[in-house]
């Protein structure tokens, strides 16, 4: 049986399949997860990205989703884990340090990249402008990119094995996922929002 840390990721839903060894994890924009024990992170990707990490040595490893690359301004997040995981510069942060915490080492991160895709009609891109700064932010960190499914036009289903670093990745055609394009637009309305409320220099958590 799988002994997953609970202390910071109780409010990820988990599931079971036959079809796979392991507990999964099924996370949301803005969420993160990472293991000691050999885990399935499950999620879905329309112009969000999710970076799919681990140390091959110890097995520790993790996915998270972002949908925009920074924030606009300095401001504090409702999300969990003191700033908002929603953008890549503090979901990237996050997902790195969870794996560090838990016995990984910087040199030996296996980094891959999924989702970016254009699934908005229209001249903006969401999705290229995420794939132009994580892979900024990796350069500038020093990672290099072990493997990477970044732009087209459609969502993406992707299965990260944490212990092994394989992904089983399905591109969904875009006439079947109204869902997806309406989960995310409502998601980056509420981001838009937040971002016009006076900044404060209090975290709440």
């Amino acid at each position: 049986m799988t002994v997953v840390d609970t202390e910071h990721f109780s409010h990820v839903r988990r599931m079971t399949d036959k079809r796979f060894p392991h507990e999964i994890a099924s996370i949301l924009p803005g969420e993160f997860f990472v293991s000691r024990e050999p885990m399935v992170v499950y999620t879905v990707l329309g112009s969000c990205i999710s970076a799919c990490i681990r140390d091959p040595i110890t097995g520790v490893g993790g996915m998270n989703h972002f949908m925009l690359p920074t924030p606009k301004a300095q401001q504090s997040g409702n999300a969990w884990g003191g700033e908002s995981t929603r953008y890549g510069s503090f979901a990237m942060e996050q997902l790195i340090n969870g794996i560090l915490k838990r016995g990984g080492s910087k040199p030996r991160l296996e980094i891959k990249l999924f989702g970016a895709g254009k699934i908005y009609e229209g001249s903006l891109d969401v999705g290229a402008r995420n794939a132009e700064w994580v892979l900024g932010y990796l350069k500038a960190e020093g990672f290099s990119l072990a493997k990477s499914d970044l732009g087209d036009v459609f969502p993406r289903k992707v299965y990260y094995f944490t212990s092994s670093g394989r992904v089983l990745m399905k591109k969904i055609e875009r006439i079947k996922n109204q869902t997806i394009y309406d989960r995310e637009a409502a998601y980056q309305h509420q981001v838009e929002e937040e971002q016009q409320q006076p900044q404060s220099d209090i975290t709440l958590f």
